[in-house]
C-alpha cells in the first residue's frame, strides 16, 4: 500500500480525490487534509497567505499519523503566485515540516507537461487575468511555451466548485489553441476528474487538470507508476526516454 498525502485548501472539489483513488485501481491510498483557506479570493495577497508556511504546517501532522509517504500542496494559485524561486522555497519548507518528500500542484503541472512530451501549451484558467498571467509566467520560467491564456475572471474557489461539465467543456474549448500540444486547466477547486478522457477525445490532445496532476505528482514522489487510462494520457504514457 502506498499512502499519498494532500493538503487541500478549504472545500470545493475535494471529492475529485476519492474518485481518482477509485480510478487508480491499485494499492494506492489518497489522504486529504483540509487547510485553512483564510480569505477565499483569487487575489495575489490572499493567495500568498493561503499558502503560507504556518497554514501548510498545520496539516502535516495528521498526514504523518496517516502514514503518508509524500505530501503535495494541492493548490496551483497558492504556489505559483510566489514565483519560481518562491514556490521552490515553499516546497522546501513544507518538506522540512512534514519530514517527507513534498511538492505542489504548480510543479506538478511542470513535471506533467514534460511527461506527456509537450513543449507548447494552452491554459484554460478560472482565475482573473492577472492571476492567470502569473501561471503563464511560472510555466515560462520552467521553459514551457504558452500559446494562449484564457482567464475566466472568477474570484472565489467556492464559485469554481459549483461548475459542472458544461462549464468545464466550454472553458476547454475556448482556451484550446491549434498549435498547443496540451491544454492545462489549473485550479484544484474545479471538478475535472470525471471528464478528462472525454475532453482529450474532443480536443485531440492531452488535457492536464489540477487535481489529476496533483495525484500524479505524489505518485512520482513515491516512485510509483500507475496505468489508469480513465485519468487521461498522463496516466497512460510509458516513461519518456531522455536523449
Amino acid at each position: 500500500m502506498t499512502a499519498l498525502g494532500f493538503l487541500y485548501p478549504g472545500h470545493s472539489a475535494e471529492d475529485d480525490y476519492p474518485r481518482i483513488e477509485q480510478l487508480l485501481g491499485s494499492d494506492i491510498r489518497v489522504d486529504v487534509v483540509h487547510t485553512d483557506i483564510g480569505e477565499d479570493a483569487h487575489r495575489v495577497d490572499a493567495l500568498c497567505e493561503m499558502g503560507s508556511p504556518q497554514r501548510l504546517a498545520a496539516g502535516v501532522q495528521e498526514l504523518r499519523h496517516a502514514g503518508a509517504e509524500a505530501v503535495v500542496w494541492a493548490c496551483t494559485s497558492g504556489s505559483f503566485v510566489h514565483g519560481w524561486e518562491g514556490a521552490h522555497e515553499q516546497v522546501r519548507t513544507l518538506a522540512m515540516a512534514a519530514g517527507m518528500p513534498a511538492s505542489s500542484t504548480s510543479f506538478a503541472f511542470v513535471h506533467a507537461v514534460r511527461e506527456v512530451g509537450a513543449r507548447r501549451v494552452a491554459i484554460g484558467a478560472t482565475y482573473p487575468d492577472d492571476v492567470a498571467d502569473l501561471f503563464a509566467d511560472f510555466l515560462a520560467a520552467a521553459g514551457i511555451e504558452v500559446a494562449g491564456v484564457r482567464p475566466s475572471g472568477i474570484i472565489t474557489a467556492a464559485e469554481v466548485g459549483t461548475w459542472g461539465e458544461a462549464e468545464v467543456f466550454a472553458l476547454a474549448r475556448a482556451a484550446d489553441r491549434p498549435e498547443a500540444e496540451a491544454l492545462l486547466m489549473p485550479d484544484t477547486a474545479l471538478h475535472t476528474a470525471a471528464h478528462i478522457p472525454a475532453l482529450e477525445k474532443e480536443l485531440g490532445k492531452p488535457v492536464l487538470t489540477a487535481n489529476q496532476v496533483t495525484v500524479w505528482e505524489a505518485l512520482r514522489l513515491t516512485d510509483r507508476r500507475v496505468n489508469a487510462p480513465a485519468l487521461g494520457a498522463l496516466f497512460s504514457k510509458e516513461p519518456l526516454v531522455q536523449a
